[in-house]
Formats: structure tokens, C-alpha cells, sequence
């Protein structure tokens, strides 16, 4: 499913855009995005690859970038964004994750 809204570009303009979470729950707007421990640098698992540094070094901050622009927008258009790291979808996370949305939203999560 695709968020559409709008924002603001650099120069105060409007441009519209879409992103595309991972689930989405639209009753509670909530956005949920399971960002990959490579693809977005996860302080606990990314290792710098070691061929062709600078174009992923380049990549991933850029992939950074966007991360922080997208979870800014949608919070100023209302919707509540989480951001899990793939790494926290193992069985043994589970009620951490459990906790975690149960703050989120008055609903039963099970």
C-alpha cells in the first residue's frame, strides 16, 4: 500500500510523493518500515563492504537520508512511524516487539 501526500521541496514548493511501508495499518495511521541491517546501516550488524567503498558508502547514506525525510513527513502529515530493524523480527524479539507496539496503539496485539 502507498501513502500519498504532499510536502515541501527544498525552495518552500510543493512536490508530492510516495512511500511505500512495509505494513500499514490506516486506522491508526500508522506506517511501519522493516529497515534491512545492510541497506540502512544498522549500528549492530553493518559491515562496510570493502569493494567499492565510496559507492556504498554513498548508498547507504543516501538510504539514511531518505529514512529521515520520509519518517519527518509522514509525522508532520499525523501518521505515527516505526522503523524495526530486520534483525529485531527474530523469534526471540518477539515480545520485545510485542511491548514495543502495544504502546503504540489501544489494541490488543497478539
Amino acid at each position: 500500500m502507498t501513502i500519498r501526500g504532499q510536502r515541501t521541496d527544498g525552495g518552500g514548493q510543493p512536490s508530492k510523493f510516495a512511500v511505500k511501508p512495509d505494513f500499514v495499518l490506516r486506522a491508526l495511521k500508522l506506517a511501519v518500515f522493516v529497515d534491512g541491517c545492510f541497506w540502512h546501516a544498522c549500528p549492530r550488524h553493518f559491515i562496510k563492504p570493502g569493494n567499492n567503498a565510496a559507492f556504498w558508502r554513498k548508498k547507504i547514506a543516501a538510504n539514511r537520508t531518505r529514512d529521515r525525510l520520509v519518517t519527518r513527513t509522514l509525522r508532520k502529515l499525523g501518521w505515527e512511524v516505526v522503523r524495526v530493524w530486520e534483525h529485531e523480527l527474530s523469534r526471540r524479539n518477539e515480545q520485545r516487539l510485542i511491548r514495543r507496539f502495544s504502546e503504540l496503539a489501544p489494541i490488543s496485539v497478539h
